[in-house]
């Protein structure tokens, strides 16, 4: 597809749902999904057309679209926390509750209200979350269950990769700033350092292998795995921006060595999604997998952290290696990004396509475009930008919201079961935020590394 041309999309199954959630009369002027007024792509910059476009698009996306069908339909505003098992209508499939949604949604409205909207409505929902979660908070190196009851009770095993603890923590660590609770912070540093001892255990979780649904990929007790390091930074770097602390910043340090050295393959120029308990590349197949969506969702995460530490020497490794993550991930038959290289020697892909990782590469550049600036990151951001608009949204179909899971080519299924609370609106404040301050600057970078 040439990234210049776009073709917009019906709105009107958004339209009707909207209507009585939103004033109708605020979209006149507005067309969602249009295409980027892009005259000129080979300009580095982007132009003020283009940023105020990009910003009311994330405008439209997060408040007008995401926002009012959380409210109704996956928000428990009785009980607290998130019901993300439901149709594309909204049908609930299930009252059940992830630990990893509770603390996924504790971050995504405690950051809306810290950043976007200030609205006490957002900040409610996100204690009620957080409310919700501490009743079953496990003693000592416990690990949370991984589901349970609408009401609360655990229904799950304990997590033992570590994500849900993870996610908790950072859902309470932007919380404490939202709601003034320095117990929160605290709390979520605890959890980043017992999920520390729990990961470094010689036997920690060999099954987490599984994740990745490779065939006849061994268990590996013990393993050192991007996606681990990468959400452990991720919330090390939110606790940072919160509060100073050695101990935080010596785990983030930890974080940055394992993904920028010990993971990183010079011979392809990416990552290695899983290594050894000692740092060594498996001694089977999994020495050739590059699980190409952690890479991108890694290195922005890098890059973020850059930037909060004012390190232009980290930033511009870590772009380099975001674009190369990104060249090699590209499908160039039908667009976007492939989210898992299962083996790298004999170029043997996924070949589905997930909301998630092209949404990671609009984060990435638009960071790149913001702090570096370079028509690389322009470059590729347009095109997913056009891409994504393209595909993904689902008012074409008559629904909200966007598609999550779908094959190469973005085929359309009727009904799904699972409602996306974080890496959407994750990318759609992130987004809103950076192209609102280069709107200001008039495209200019941020000018943090000076």
């Amino acid at each position: 597809m040439d990234r210049r041309k776009f073709l917009g999309v019906s709105t009107a199954g958004t339209a009707a749902f909207l209507s009585g959630l939103a004033n109708q009369a605020a979209l006149s002027s507005f067309q969602p999904h249009a295409p980027l007024p892009t005259g000129k792509p080979a300009l580095a910059s982007f132009t003020a057309a283009e940023l105020r476009q990009i910003k009311r698009q994330y405008e439209y996306d997060l408040y007008e679209d995401f926002l009012p069908f959380m409210d109704k339909f996956v928000v428990d505003h009785e009980y607290g926390s998130f019901m993300c098992t439901a149709d594309r209508d909204g049908t609930r499939l299930s009252e059940d509750k992830s630990a990893w949604f509770t603390g996924r949604g504790i971050w995504v409205y405690s950051y809306l209200y810290n950043n976007l909207t200030h609205d006490p409505k957002h900040l409610e929902i996100a204690r009620k979350a957080a409310d919700f979660i501490l009743k079953s908070k496990p003693q000592g190196d416990g690990l949370w269950p991984s589901a349970f009851t609408r009401k609360g009770e655990p229904k799950g095993d304990p997590d033992a990769r570590t994500y849900g603890d993870l996610f908790i923590a950072s859902g309470l660590a932007e919380f404490s700033a939202a709601s003034g609770d320095s117990r929160s912070w605290d709390m979520a540093k605890e959890l980043l350092l017992k999920c520390q001892r729990v990961y470094d255990r010689p036997d920690f979780c060999p099954e987490i292998v599984n994740d990745y649904k490779l065939p006849n990929a061994p268990l590996v007790p013990g393993a050192r795995v991007q996606g681990v390091w990468f959400c452990t930074l991720s919330l090390a770097t939110t606790l940072l921006t919160h509060r100073r602390d050695d101990q935080v910043a010596a785990v983030a340090d930890r974080c940055i060595d394992a993904v920028m050295n010990r993971h990183f393959n010079p011979e392809y120029g990416l990552n290695n999604e899983i290594l050894e308990h000692d740092f060594s590349r498996p001694k089977n197949d999994l020495a050739r997998f590059v699980y190409t969506g952690h890479c991108i969702e890694t290195l922005w995460m890098v890059m973020d952290e850059a930037v909060r530490r004012k390190d232009r020497a980290l930033f511009e490794k870590a772009e380099a290696r975001l674009r190369r993550a990104v060249e090699v991930a590209w499908d160039d038959l039908y667009g976007g990004v492939f989210r898992s290289f299962n083996d790298a020697e004999a170029n043997v892909w996924y070949t589905d396509k997930v909301l998630w990782a092209q949404e990671e590469v609009l984060i990435g550049t638009l960071m790149t475009a913001e702090h570096a600036g370079g028509a690389w990151a322009k470059e590729w951001f347009v095109r997913m930008y056009h891409y994504v608009h393209d595909k993904w949204p689902l008012a074409k179909h008559g629904f909200p919201l966007w598609d999550n899971s779908t094959d190469r080519k973005v085929t359309f299924a009727p009904h799904s079961t699972r409602i996306e609370n974080f890496h959407h609106p994750r990318h759609l404040m992130l987004n809103l935020l950076a192209a609102g301050r280069l709107l200001e600057r008039g495209g200019r970078v941020s000018g943090i590394f000076v």
